[in-house]
């Protein structure tokens, strides 16, 4: 038997929709390189000050630090990059891949364009990125909510992506300012429109009610529009949380009423508890019945209580009319946030998958003969055929796009591409692994949190990243979460196990019995002296991370 040193997968990096090299982050956090930190992230993704303040981070919930005591704060951290970065006016890499003579359109310039405007530069095609507003960003600019997302990171985090060569074009809405006929003479066409367009609430007196998303966009452009006393939030989604808490700076009372339970709600946990945390009620199983005008400019909600009833085979609860009497209440205004849909002219039963739906891939492509499919190819991703609408989601929606499309272009088997840039078995991809990187070089093989040797590591209370006070959030629309201190950071990041990586510990030499592990004291490499190691595998056992195996010698 042979030991070898052998990486492998972290399973945060696996659940990161965006596919980013979390362990190996963390690492470089720890040793305070902050700048090629941020420049590895940036290689799997545009944006990590968006994600760090509005993803809803999987990889935490995957962390196998999480079965020790608490899972590591890897957004808190991410954010603390891309700050640093921002504060030390960092620029992009160069791009050092050859033109490959091909131009691609990407019509839809949210998180999802950007992200496959951006990857298409890096793989040497020009690219024409096309959006109906006035500036780039999609929702991160017009919809999310100042305290969430201040615009200046928008705007610094768009700006790297357009430096890199990609060509904007705004004002230009598909189906109107923006034909088929001009898409036409495009070698590909990536279409990532986002969900804009309200889903309707079907009750009585639905005209009598506003658009949550209108509100935000509003606000977000910097007009307040002026609204008082007691309002109606319906939905339980992260818009319906963004419009109550915008409303309540606003100055006036909201209510979130939901159909479902508490527990029931897609919002972001963490939105829901600072709602709560600034007073925001939220009123469960009532279902809105029909809105009524009332005396004054007042209108009155009528909401049915509903019933949450288990579901067969488990999976999510449903919900029945309870037969109490209906719940009536005398708002000044309705805000609905029920969800929308792009409004693209493009059906969705008009497109099929690129790839078998299980393998958990985010784009889709034009059935031929369709109108704008067949030549060039047209591929489809982000929110016009995600029902996992976050930034996160849409980040590797672009990315796959830009793989299959580069693939399109340069006549290449994709089939065996997705293979070779898989991260692990939940969907994400690397441009690493594209690009024959070192992470290509890795197992593809997730260690969980039982092939530790968790001896070697003590318990630590993970650091919560701080807020600024209710009263305040109450009144204005300053960023909810304080900047994270680098000491902060490094503390955290130190709490990585770095799952399925060298932690250069030192473990393997120092408890070699036959001296047979070998330091490099140049660049702090190890290599094993196989005439003196008689395989005891006692170097794998006491490796921390699991970034060695003990495979049978070759015949």
């Amino acid at each position: 038997m042979r030991p070898h040193y052998q990486d492998k997968v972290a399973p945060c990096s696996e659940a990161c929709p965006a596919g980013e090299d979390i362990a190996r982050i963390e690492h470089l956090v720890r040793e305070g390189a902050l700048e090629e930190a941020w420049r590895r992230i940036r290689e799997e993704n545009p944006f990590p000050g968006v994600c760090g303040r509005v993803c809803p981070h999987p990889c935490e919930s995957a962390c196998n630090r999480g079965e020790f005591d608490e899972p590591v704060s890897i957004n808190s951290i991410e954010r603390h990059l891309a700050d640093f970065a921002w504060n030390k006016g960092l620029v992009a890499s160069t791009i050092a891949t050859p033109a490959s003579g091909k131009r691609v359109s990407v019509v839809g310039a949210g998180p999802a364009g950007l992200a496959a405007a951006c990857f298409l530069r890096r793989l040497g095609h020009e690219v024409d990125l096309y959006d109906a507003r006035e500036e780039a960003g999609g929702m991160l600019r017009y919809a999310i909510p100042e305290y969430r997302l201040p615009r200046e990171v928008v705007a610094w985090e768009v700006g790297l992506v357009l430096s890199e060569g990609v060509r904007f074009h705004p004002g230009r809405r598909l189906g109107q300012d923006l034909a088929w006929e001009e898409l036409s003479g495009f070698d590909a066409v990536f279409l990532a429109l986002g969900a804009w367009t309200p889903s309707a609430l079907g009750v009585d007196g639905q005209d009598l009610s506003r658009d949550g998303l209108e509100l935000l966009e509003a606000v977000r452009r910097g007009r307040h529009p002026r609204v008082e006393g007691a309002v109606a939030v319906i939905g339980g989604g992260d818009t319906a949380i963004d419009v109550a808490r915008t409303v309540l700076r606003l100055g006036a009372d909201p209510v979130i009423y939901y159909r479902r339970r508490r527990e029931d709600m897609p919002a972001l946990s963490a939105e829901v508890l600072e709602a709560a945390e600034e007073g925001i009620p939220i009123l469960t199983l009532l279902a809105p019945e029909r809105i009524e005008a009332g005396a004054e400019g007042m209108l009155r909600l009528v909401l049915a209580p509903m019933l949450s009833v288990a579901a067969e085979g488990g999976g999510r609860a449903q919900v029945l009319p309870a037969g109490a009497p209906p719940v009536k209440v005398d708002v000044t205004a309705v805000f609905t946030a029920i969800g929308a849909k792009p409004s693209s002219g493009v059906p969705n039963d008009t497109v099929k998958s690129s790839r078998s739906e299980a393998a958990g891939f985010h784009i889709r492509r034009l059935v031929p003969g369709e109108p704008g499919a067949g030549r060039p190819p047209v591929f489809l991703g982000g929110d016009l055929v995600n029902d996992e609408r976050t930034v996160a989601m849409a980040i590797a929606s672009g990315k796959e796009a830009a793989i299959a499309i580069d693939a399109e272009l340069k006549g290449v088997d994709l089939e065996e591409i997705w293979s070779a840039v898989r991260v692990g078995r939940k969907g994400s991809v690397s441009m690493n692994c594209l690009a024959g990187g070192d992470r290509s070089l890795r197992r593809n093989h997730v260690v969980r949190f039982e092939q530790l040797n968790t001896a070697y590591f003590r318990y630590q209370t993970r650091e919560e990243h701080r807020r600024i006070l209710s009263a305040v959030r109450r009144v204005r629309f300053d960023e909810v979460k304080k900047p994270v201190p680098t000491a902060w950071a490094g503390r955290e990041a130190s709490r990585c196990f770095h799952c399925g990586l060298c932690d250069r510990c030192d473990n393997c030499h120092v408890f070699c019995p036959d001296v047979s592990v070998l330091k490099n004291l140049r660049d702090g490499s190890r290599q094993i002296d196989y005439d003196h190691c008689k395989g005891c595998g006692v170097c794998v056992t006491e490796c921390p991370g699991s970034a060695m195996v003990l495979d049978e010698e070759p015949r």
